[in-house]
């Protein structure tokens, strides 16, 4: 249809993907961004595995210049983020790079920068929930690729065959998420319903150092937005129902986030200018 082009490819990332093959072990079919090698997690395969401390923990967010939100995150991620839609799911995003493959709130040291928010979908990594088709059960994964999982672990996965405190915690973590997950499709239907969504365009106008405008303006992203128009359009029993139904304070920080896009592009070019004044290498002789 005349859906516009996704920021990033991600209005497919679904965390129920699975088809348990022949022999009833299920496995993760689908792509979730992030997880290279998910398997479900469990105490024959994973006996000796845990997580330890890496030196970069969010390296794995470099490449990814939109990541999925929660309806329940966009009071926290609007201060930092464009909160946007995408997508024939209208998946809500953080915006976090304006280049495709380039996050530019991940620093040198693999650290999200200056205590920006890191969104759940994120903070779960290495965990993931897969649907297990032969019943209605959600089956906890783990990426067996992730750089943090390893068979010398600081904390097990299991102890003495029983999912240790840690594991645990990643079930009710990916519980919640889980949930939030359900909540926010059920947000962007109501807002489909009242047909509050309008396509938008962002751009923005390179400058030399001088600050002259040089060459076209070059567009960042095409995306789904709330109309402020259509909202304000709407009859009142509507409007009080979006209040009552939690709807309308997460409309106002998605609104609001879009101020956002600025503070993005002057990241990008301050990042691409630094990149620019670094001294070349010395010739080697």
């Amino acid at each position: 249809g005349n859906d516009p082009a996704t920021i990033s490819g991600v209005s497919n990332v679904n965390t129920t993907p699975a088809n348990p093959p022949v022999g009833g072990q299920p496995s993760l079919t689908g792509n979730v961004m992030f997880y290279k090698q998910p398997q479900p997690l469990s105490a024959e395969a994973h006996a000796g595995l845990g997580v330890k401390q890496i030196e970069q923990p969010f390296a794995f967010l470099r490449e990814s210049h939109a990541v999925p939100v929660t309806v329940s995150e966009f009071g926290r991620a609007a201060s930092f983020f464009p909160l946007i839609f995408v997508g024939d799911d209208r998946t809500p995003v953080a915006v976090m790079g304006i280049r495709q493959g380039q996050n530019l709130f991940v620093d040198d040291k693999g650290f999200v920068a200056d205590d920006h928010y890191v969104p759940a979908f994120v903070r779960r990594y290495p965990f993931v929930f897969a649907a297990d088709e032969g019943s209605d059960r959600l089956i906890l994964c783990v990426d067996r690729s992730a750089p943090m999982v390893t068979n010398q672990p600081e904390v097990p996965f299991f102890e003495n065959g029983q999912p240790s405190k840690f594991t645990n915690d990643a079930i009710e973590f990916c519980k919640e998420f889980e949930r939030q997950r359900q909540a926010t499709a059920e947000f962007g239907k109501i807002l489909g319903d009242l047909d509050l969504f309008e396509q938008k365009t962002v751009s923005f106008q390179p400058r030399d150092a001088q600050g002259n405008e040089m060459g076209a303006q070059q567009k960042i992203a095409d995306y789904w937005a709330v109309s402020e128009e259509k909202l304000n359009a709407l009859p009142a029993e509507k409007f009080i129902e979006l209040r009552d139904n939690g709807a309308l304070g997460a409309i106002y920080a998605h609104l609001i986030s879009l101020m956002n896009w600025q503070n993005v592009i002057q990241r990008a070019v301050r990042i691409q200018s630094a990149a620019q004044v670094q001294p070349a290498a010395a010739p080697v002789n």
